[in-house]
C-alpha cells in the first residue's frame, strides 16, 4: 500500500495541477457519488492526511480519495488522447482547460462537507508529515497500545498516520529496536517515531527511500552484513512482512 511519503507527493500533483482552477470536468465513477456534480466548482487545494487525500472545494464540499493498494493519480493535458481517460480502472477524472487529473484504481472515492472531513479521516492519529506533529497525542495513543508488538502499532494509522511497512521496517532499523518488542517497553517511542517522520520527509524531498532492509532479505545488513530477514506483525488476513537484521535488531 503506497505510505504517506507517496501520497503526500500526489497531493502536490494535484495541486500543481488544479488548485485555484474551476473544474470543467468532473467524473465520479464510483457507485455511491455518481451522481455527485462538481463541475463549475473551484479548487482550493489539495491535503494529505496519512494515507488519504481530501481535495476541497470553494463550495463547501470535500473530494476524499484513498490509494490502497493500487491507486494512482496522474495529471495529462487537457483534451489530450490520455486525458480521455477511457480505462474501466479510472474511478475519477477532475479537469480544468489546462489539466486532467485521472485517479486510477483508487480504493475509497466520497464526497463529504469539507465541515464533515472527521467522518473520513476523523479515526486516524496526528499526520507524521503535517507541519506540526502532536507528539504529545501521539504518545497518549500509543500508550493504549499496552503490550501489543512494536511493528503492529506503528503500522496502526490510529496512533499516528503515515507510515506503511517500508518506513515501519526503516525506523525499527534505524533506532535498533526489535520489531515484536512490547511497545510499552519501549524506551523512546517519540524517538522511534520522529525516526520515520524524518525518513518520510526525505523521500517526500528527494523521492529516495532508506533502503536499508525492507525488500533485502537474505541480502547482507548494512551495518553488521547478517542476512536480513522477515517475519510478519499482526494477525491474519491483515497481517504485514517486516524486514529486520537479527542480530542489530535481536530481543
Amino acid at each position: 500500500m503506497p505510505e504517506g511519503d507517496t501520497v503526500r507527493r500526489a497531493a502536490t500533483r494535484l495541486d500543481s495541477a488544479l488548485a485555484g482552477r474551476r473544474l470543467v470536468r468532473a467524473e465520479l465513477r464510483w457507485p455511491s457519488v455518481a451522481t455527485v456534480d462538481l463541475v463549475g466548482a473551484t479548487v482550493l487545494g489539495t491535503q494529505s492526511v496519512g494515507k488519504h487525500l481530501l481535495t476541497r472545494l470553494d463550495d463547501g464540499r470535500t473530494l476524499h480519495t484513498h490509494l490502497r493498494m493500487d491507486g494512482t493519480w496522474r495529471i495529462e493535458p487537457t483534451g489530450s488522447d490520455r486525458a480521455a481517460a477511457r480505462s474501466h480502472e479510472v474511478r475519477v477524472v477532475l479537469a480544468d482547460g489546462e489539466w486532467t487529473a485521472i485517479g486510477r484504481l483508487l480504493g475509497m472515492v466520497d464526497v463529504v462537507a469539507t465541515a464533515d472531513e472527521a467522518s473520513v479521516v476523523g479515526h486516524l492519529g496526528p499526520d507524521l508529515l503535517g507541519s506540526q506533529v502532536d507528539v504529545e497525542e501521539i504518545l497518549r495513543r500509543w500508550a493504549g497500545a499496552g503490550s501489543r508488538p512494536v511493528a503492529e502499532v506503528l503500522l496502526d494509522q490510529r496512533v499516528a498516520a503515515g507510515l506503511g511497512t517500508i518506513f515501519t521496517a526503516e525506523a525499527l532499523f534505524a533506532e535498533g529496536i526489535w520489531p515484536w518488542a512490547p511497545a510499552d517497553e519501549v524506551a523512546d517511542p517519540a524517538r522511534l517515531l520522529l525516526a520515520g517522520r524524518r525518513q518520510l520527509q526525505r523521500s517526500v524531498l528527494h523521492d529516495v527511500r532508506p533502503g536499508k532492509v525492507y525488500g533485502r532479505e537474505r541480502l547482507p545488513c548494512p551495518r553488521c552484513g547478517t542476512r536480513i530477514t522477515v517475519g510478519r506483525a499482526g494477525e491474519p488476513p491483515q497481517d504485514r512482512q517486516i524486514y529486520y537484521c537479527p542480530r542489530c535488531q535481536a530481543p
